[in-house]
């Protein structure tokens, strides 16, 4: 999502999860506080469905919450949009949306669980498959705003899965509700009066107006006040509608990140490989000459020298020194901007550079430091699938990784005398892969057996079932046929007798 030029905060894992730094930078003429702005959007991670940590849904007190809206709408926020404000009041608060202020997966998780299912082999594919389809209007907008066009990609398929999750929440009751409710209310008043406004200027109808728990909206899920100052009429229709057309929400990304610092014609960076007597620190706003690093002895990851396409670079290590190691542009700091976590530019980053390679080949080439990488949403299906069927019922197996698959984790590793903690990760994906196979190969060994003995019962009787059948069938056309015979006999006895009977009485 990206971060409101006016301003903006982040969070980790806690309320409002928001992130402070005190840093005024100016871009095209006009000020863009990086500081402030909020991190409270969803990536395409989250728009199906959000990530809770399973705490009780929260209360809201209805006679507060409405008290609460009679004095903002009298306060100069809303001024302009009393009308707006009055026609759209909700009638009650949304309690879901306090519960997902705290928890966010950019600070909550590790980088290799955060990236496994941003930046997988089906969502680069779909990337590649966007890049064809869009070519047209994606040259258009590298020509008019020197982004480069799979860029643009990567923050799409982060951000809504290329306009697939595009959530479902209301703006409006969302921002509502967040405006009396919870920290950062200011904040959200701000956001709260963008909205309105946005739907008093006629650009996003109300029944398109949803996306996610924060007010984040669109295909690429732009906060009210940021849509307000740099969303794009791309298609000339007279609208900003970010939510349908592709045009205009790809062209308002390309704006937001050129406003952002974006450099045309430069990379984000390079993965690269560090030497091992290196005293290497993470520190990606210490840019220096790419003249300085290659003093240190670092190389591009495939050990050719560093070019020289980046004036100066920051060396990034998410994991630290023993993990992948990248030395980042101006251009990643950019994507930094649109959600102030190094984990989601990255993965922006990484998308938008296998997109334009056309590689489905998501690992760096130093390996995450861990021995339990996250899983692909492929990974995350076959996970929940493998539950199901061993009994452990978590719904549709959607490949997204919620409470309802953490518990059942959880309590198959109780089960089988695992460790119990509910990760979705490689090692319980080989675990229930194993025993899933070994289920199905029980369950087809016992379909073979019932066969073979059905085989052997043929064979011991000299019939099949249906030649038992047919035998029954005429075993009982025979006693029929004897039955008759019977009956034949009595009656011609009876009629002897009858004429036995009649003679004496002539006598």
């Amino acid at each position: 999502m990206p971060l409101p030029p006016s301003l903006s905060f982040s969070s980790s894992s806690s309320s409002v999860s928001c992130l402070t730094t005190a840093s005024v930078v100016r871009f095209s003429g006009f000020p863009l506080l990086l500081s402030a702005s909020l991190i409270c959007g969803m990536n395409s991670s989250q728009a199906a469905q959000t990530e809770t940590t399973g705490t009780k849904i929260l209360n809201i007190d209805n006679q507060k919450f409405n008290a609460c809206l009679d004095n903002l709408v009298q306060t100069g926020p809303f001024a302009g949009v009393k009308d707006t404000f009055n026609q759209y009041r909700p009638l009650q608060g949304d309690p879901s949306v306090l519960e997902a202020l705290d928890y966010q997966p950019e600070f909550a998780k590790e980088p290799w669980d955060y990236l496994a299912s941003l930046v997988d082999e089906e969502r680069v594919i779909d990337g590649i498959n966007a890049s064809e389809k869009y070519a047209d209007i994606l040259a258009r907008i590298e020509s008019e705003y020197g982004v480069n066009r799979y860029d643009v990609l990567g923050v799409w398929g982060v951000e809504s899965d290329f306009g697939t999750k595009l959530g479902k929440k209301d703006v409006v009751d969302s921002l509502a509700t967040l405006s009396c409710f919870g920290r950062r209310q200011s904040y959200f008043r701000g956001e709260y009066a963008s909205a309105l406004k946005i739907l008093k200027q006629g650009d996003i109808a109300k029944a398109d107006f949803k996306g996610s728990w924060a007010g984040a909206f669109g295909q690429t899920q732009f906060m009210p006040s940021t849509f307000l100052q740099l969303a794009q009429d791309f298609d000339g229709d007279g609208r900003k509608d970010l939510v349908n057309s592709q045009a205009d929400a790809l062209a308002s990304t390309a704006n937001f990140l050129k406003n952002s610092g974006y450099k045309p014609n430069q990379p984000w960076g390079y993965e690269v490989r560090l030497p091992t007597s290196i005293n290497a620190k993470n520190d990606r706003k210490n840019k220096q000459p790419m003249s300085h690093w290659r003093s240190l002895g670092i190389t591009l990851a495939d050990g050719n020298p560093l070019p020289d396409t980046l004036a100066a670079a920051g060396l990034f290590l998410p994991s630290g020194k023993n993990g992948p190691a990248f030395l980042v542009g101006r251009n990643f700091d950019a994507f930094y901007a649109y959600n102030a976590s190094e984990n989601y530019a990255l993965a922006i980053a990484h998308l938008s550079q296998q997109i334009e390679k056309k590689d489905t080949h998501v690992d760096f080439a130093t390996p995450w430091p861990t021995d339990d990488p996250g899983l692909s949403r492929k990974e995350s299906r076959d996970v929940q699938e493998a539950l199901n069927l061993l009994g452990y019922d978590i719904g549709e197996a959607d490949g997204i990784i919620g409470d309802d698959t953490r518990r059942a984790i959880q309590k198959y590793q109780a089960d089988n005398g695992l460790e119990p903690d509910g990760k979705a990760g490689k090692k319980i994906h080989r675990h229930l892969m194993d025993k899933s196979a070994e289920l199905r190969q029980a369950q087809s060994e016992q379909s073979t057996e019932d066969a073979e003995l059905d085989s052997e019962d043929t064979i011991s009787t000299g019939t099949s079932n249906s030649s038992a059948k047919a035998l029954n069938a005429k075993s009982g056309l025979s006693d029929l046929f004897k039955n008759k015979s019977l009956l034949a006999i009595a009656l011609s006895l009876l009629v002897l007798l009858a004429i036995i009977v009649v003679g004496k009485r002539k006598r």
